[in-house]
C-alpha cells in the first residue's frame, strides 16, 4: 500500500514552526516512500478561523518548498458528510442522545473532584429508553468500550496501552449540531486514506478516542507517530519569544527556506553525525521510526549557523533575486559578482547581507560615533590625505593594486596596518564593519574611493 501522509493545521493563528517540523516530517515520510503528502484545514471554528491565517498557512508552504499532493480539504465544507456518520452511529446504536444539561455536568463534576475521584461523565443516558426532558438540546454521545484495553503501536514511543476505563463516552457532536474534533480527525484521517499520522504529542491522548471512533465505523486505523515537542535552549516551552513565530517572519528576518528546513529536520531527528543536509538527501535518509523520543531545543545559533552556509553556498543569481526583498538591487550592476562575494562571508541572514552591501553601495551620510573617535585621531587625516595622493598617481583598478598602495602607505609611514585600515574603513563605510578594505575599493573604484575619504576628512574630522 501506497504511504499517505498528512498535516492539517487550524487557521486561528499562523504556522509556527513546531507545526512546519511536523509537516516536514509528514512530507518526508510521504517523499521517501514515493507517497502522498495531503493538506487538510481544520477550519470547523467558524468563530476563531481567520482567512488572513489560513492564506499565511499556505504561503508557508510554498515558501519553503513544500509542496502537497491533490487539492487542499476543508473541514467546514464538509458537515453533511459528517452529520451522514453520526447518524449512522446512531442508527446502529453506537451513539446516543444525552439530554445532561451543562449544569447537571458541573454538579457531577464537583462531586467527583470531592471524591478524588477522576472528572467524566457517568454514562447516565448511555441506555436511556425514556422520555427525553424538555427544553434539553442533546449532544450525541459515542459509545466507548467501558472494559478491556485500548492499545496502540507509536512509531515513536512504542506500544502505549490505555484502560478503556479512562476514555469515557465523548461527545461527538455538540447540541447545535457541530461535530467535535477528534470525530471529525477519525473520519478525514480514514477517507482520505491516510496510512501513517505524525503530529505532536500533544495529541497523544486524542488517539484513543480517535480509535474509538474508527472502530465504530469500521474504519483501518492507521499507524500513528507522536512527536515531542520543540523546547527553548532553556529546556522550557518554546514561546513566541524564544522563536515560535509565524514561520513567515523567518522569511522577513532574511533565512532561507533550506537552512529552515535543515534546522527542523535535526530537532528530534538525526543521521550520524551529519549536520547539513539538502533535500534530497533528507528525502533518502528520513525514518519516522529515528526520531528521537525526548524533546529538542531550539539553538539560534545553530541556525544562523546553518543560513551563513546555504547563503555562502547560493549562487549569485539566486542572491540577487532574493536580495530584491531587502532594499538591495544588483541587476544588472557589473560588479554585483565582486560584491556578493566580498559580502556574503560576513551575512548571516540576507538582513546583515543587504546591510553590508549598502555600506558599498551608498556613501557614508554620518560616521559610526564610536568608530569614528576610535579611527579618526592622531595621525589619521595626514595618513587619508597621503593615500589619497598615492591613489591619483597610482590610479588602481584591481583589489591586487589597491592593496600594493596600502602596502606602500605602511612602508613609506612606518605605522602598522590599522593605522590605515581603521580609518579607510570608517571613511569608506561609515564604521568598522564590512568587506576587507581593497576589496571594496576595487569595486568602487578609484574616483569614488577617493571622494568617500575626502568627504570624510572634511567632515568627520
Amino acid at each position: 500500500m501506497s504511504v499517505v501522509t498528512r498535516f492539517a493545521p487550524s487557521p486561528t493563528g499562523y504556522l509556527h514552526i513546531g507545526g512546519l517540523r511536523t509537516a516536514l516530517f509528514s512530507w518526508l515520510t510521504a517523499k521517501h516512500n514515493n507517497g502522498k503528502f495531503l493538506l487538510r484545514i481544520e477550519d470547523t471554528d467558524m468563530a476563531r478561523n481567520s482567512e488572513e491565517a489560513k492564506d499565511a498557512i499556505l504561503k508557508a508552504f510554498e515558501w519553503v518548498g513544500m509542496e502537497h499532493d491533490g487539492e487542499v480539504v476543508y473541514q467546514s465544507k464538509r458537515f453533511e458528510l459528517y452529520k451522514k456518520y453520526i447518524d449512522q452511529l446512531l442508527e446502529e446504536g453506537k451513539a446516543y442522545k444525552c439530554y445532561m444539561t451543562k449544569e447537571e455536568l458541573a454538579t457531577l463534576r464537583e462531586e467527583q473532584m470531592a471524591k478524588n475521584e477522576r472528572t467524566r461523565y457517568d454514562g447516565r443516558y448511555r441506555d436511556f429508553t425514556g422520555t427525553p426532558p424538555e427544553g434539553v438540546d442533546p449532544v450525541i454521545r459515542i459509545k466507548a468500550p467501558q472494559e478491556g484495553t485500548i492499545s496502540f503501536v507509536d512509531g515513536i514511543k512504542g506500544e502505549i496501552n490505555i484502560a478503556a476505563s479512562e476514555v469515557d463516552d465523548f461527545v461527538i457532536a455538540r447540541a447545535d449540531g457541530a461535530p467535535t474534533y477528534n470525530f471529525v480527525v477519525a473520519i478525514d484521517d480514514a477517507l482520505m486514506g491516510l496510512t501513517d499520522v505524525i503530529r505532536g504529542d500533544d495529541h497523544l491522548y486524542n488517539t484513543p478516542k480517535q480509535i474509538v471512533v474508527y472502530q465504530a465505523l469500521g474504519f483501518k486505523i492507521p499507524n500513528f507517530y507522536h512527536v515531542a515537542m520543540i523546547n527553548n535552549e532553556q529546556g522550557k516551552k518554546l514561546s513566541k519569544r524564544d522563536g515560535a513565530t509565524d514561520v513567515m517572519a523567518y522569511k522577513t528576518m532574511g533565512y532561507l527556506p533550506e537552512a529552515l528546513l535543515n534546522f527542523l529536520v535535526r530537532l528530534g531527528w538525526s543521521h550520524g553525525d551529519q549536520e547539513i543536509f539538502s533535500l534530497e538527501e533528507m528525502i533518502a535518509l528520513f525514518d519516522p521510526h529515528n526520531i528521537n523520543k525526548s524533546s529538542s531545543n531550539y539553538n539560534l545559533d545553530k541556525l544562523l549557523w546553518l543560513n551563513a552556509h546555504y547563503i555562502k553556498e547560493a549562487s549569485d543569481e539566486k542572491l540577487i533575486t532574493l536580495l530584491k526583498d531587502f532594499g538591495v538591487d544588483l541587476t544588472g550592476n557589473e560588479k554585483a559578482s565582486d560584491i556578493l562575494h566580498a559580502t556574503k562571508e560576513r551575512g548571516k541572514t540576507l538582513v546583515e547581507l543587504a546591510t553590508q552591501i549598502k555600506l558599498i553601495l551608498h556613501a557614508p551620510q554620518s560616521y559610526d560615533e564610536k568608530s569614528s573617535k576610535k579611527a579618526f585621531k592622531g595621525e589619521a587625516k595626514e595618513i587619508l590625505g597621503t593615500f589619497v595622493q598615492m591613489l591619483k598617481e597610482a590610479h588602481p583598478t584591481t583589489q591586487e593594486a589597491f592593496h600594493a598602495v596600502m602596502e606602500k602607505i605602511v612602508e613609506e609611514k612606518e605605522i602598522g596596518f590599522g593605522k590605515i585600515g581603521m580609518p579607510l574603513r570608517v571613511a569608506l563605510m561609515g564604521s568598522m564593519t564590512g568587506a576587507g578594505m581593497d576589496e571594496v575599493m576595487s569595486i568602487l573604484g578609484t574616483d569614488e574611493t577617493i571622494k568617500r575619504i575626502e568627504k570624510a576628512i572634511i567632515t568627520a574630522m
